[in-house]
């Protein structure tokens, strides 16, 4: 057994953040906990739809307004993640982590008293790029781990669990209490990342031998999956961050797509739980360029949103293979790189996509339909598709490959 997996696979040792005994590092407990603390940072994006539609009718902003409000947020977060690349060797993560929690219930705190739009812009990009750190420092964390696929497809279980009851019951408590019960559901996720955080282990950065030189990172398929994450998540959240208002420019209620949109979204920890259950039993490229494609399609049937029918089924298609396809190809990115620097990239890769998607979408749909916009989105997801087969393949062909005969 080599030091690593010594270190991974030992029992739980007092925990110095507190003196509270922490869960195992390679356990479900200690991969749920690492989830919290990664989704802290960039809640918002699960309840995006909530968020865009509280702003417009909580606040009077304009549905451009809103859009770019969610686009500062999410762009400061790429910084974050882009900085947060440079950090994870050097610093405590454990108390990187709660300073920046403390810094985000701070910053929500305070979005609670804006009305108007510029300012609004600015804080959110700041807890942006305040989230976007400590999601880089948690992904890094999360790459020290055995069986990395699973960590991460709990990762999208946490997101899409509690993100699908965010975009349920939040738009109609809007209308009735105000925007601000948005950034109360973002402080209470917070305080609760930063209670876990007291009982996880420490996750040492494993030393290198001295002599042996580290294998080199193949930049080629990197970048090739970080291109594709990219793309994936720029057409996705292009769409996501206004589906309330496709649904209702459809001729769709509330009533109707707030439930969708939350069923979906719970569907997603059906896609979690299988990227848990088959690791890397089909290798990697197939699952993702199928799964991909099938997101392509559903998005294609948002054409015809007028159906209650399609509308539904359409979300709950994506719902599905968004949380699959992601978790893979984040995933491949921190297989590059078991220090973690990789993955808070292909973090950053991630953040930059959920960024420009509801920004592009506001640019576009500004006094228009979402005929166009549905279009470029299923084209970017093909294309994500076929980029994505390149790091795939070379992971899938690579000798001693993190392939599990058997997943537990």
């Amino acid at each position: 057994m080599t030091q690593q997996q010594q270190t991974l696979s030992s029992p739980a040792a007092p925990n110095r953040f507190r003196q509270l005994p922490a869960a195992t590092a390679d356990s479900t407990l200690a991969r749920l906990m690492l989830a919290f603390l990664a989704t802290a940072g960039l809640f918002y994006v699960n309840i995006m739809p909530a968020l865009v539609s509280g702003l417009i009718e909580g606040r009077a902003f304009s549905a451009r307004d809103a859009g770019i409000i969610g686009s500062c947020n999410v762009y400061g977060a790429a910084v974050g993640a882009f900085i947060a690349i440079f950090l994870v060797k050097k610093i405590p993560w454990k108390a990187a982590s709660a300073s920046l929690l403390l810094l985000l219930i701070s910053i929500d705190l305070l979005s609670m008293l804006l009305d108007n739009p510029l300012p609004m812009m600015l804080l959110r990009a700041l807890h942006g790029l305040t989230g976007g750190l400590l999601v880089g420092i948690a992904f890094a964390v999360m790459a020290r781990c055995g069986q990395v696929h699973k960590a991460f497809g709990m990762l999208l279980l946490v997101q899409f669990g509690l993100g699908g009851l965010g975009v349920m019951l939040l738009p109609p408590l809007v209308p009735l209490y105000g925007s601000w019960v948005l950034f109360m559901a973002l402080i209470s996720f917070s305080l609760t990342a930063l209670l876990m955080l007291a009982f996880l282990p420490a996750y040492p950065l494993v030393t290198a031998d001295p002599t042996q030189l580290p294998p080199p990172i193949r930049y080629r398929p990197l970048l090739a999956a970080i291109l594709a994450i990219f793309m994936f998540q720029a057409a996705n959240m292009a769409l996501y961050a206004y589906i309330i208002e496709l649904g209702e420019q459809a001729g769709l209620s509330i009533a109707i797509i707030s439930p969708a949109l939350g069923v979906s979204a719970w569907l997603g920890l059906l896609g979690s739980v299988l990227v848990i259950w088959l690791s890397t039993r089909l290798g990697r490229a197939a699952p993702v360029f199928i799964s991909i494609v099938i997101t392509a399609a559903a998005t294609y049937a948002l054409h015809y949103s007028a159906s209650a029918s399609i509308f539904w089924l359409a979300n709950l298609a994506v719902g599905v293979t968004w949380a699959f396809s992601i978790a893979y190809l984040l995933g491949v990115c921190a297989e590059f790189d078991k220090a973690g620097q990789m993955a808070a990239l292909g973090g950053f890769a991630s953040k930059m996509g959920l960024a420009s998607g509801p920004l592009f979408a506001a640019l576009i749909i500004d006094g228009g339909s979402y005929s166009g916009l549905i279009n470029i989105a299923v084209g970017l997801l093909l294309l994500a598709a076929a980029v994505a087969l390149y790091p795939c393949r070379i992971l899938d062909k690579a000798p001693g490959a993190d392939v599990a005969p058997s997943v537990k």
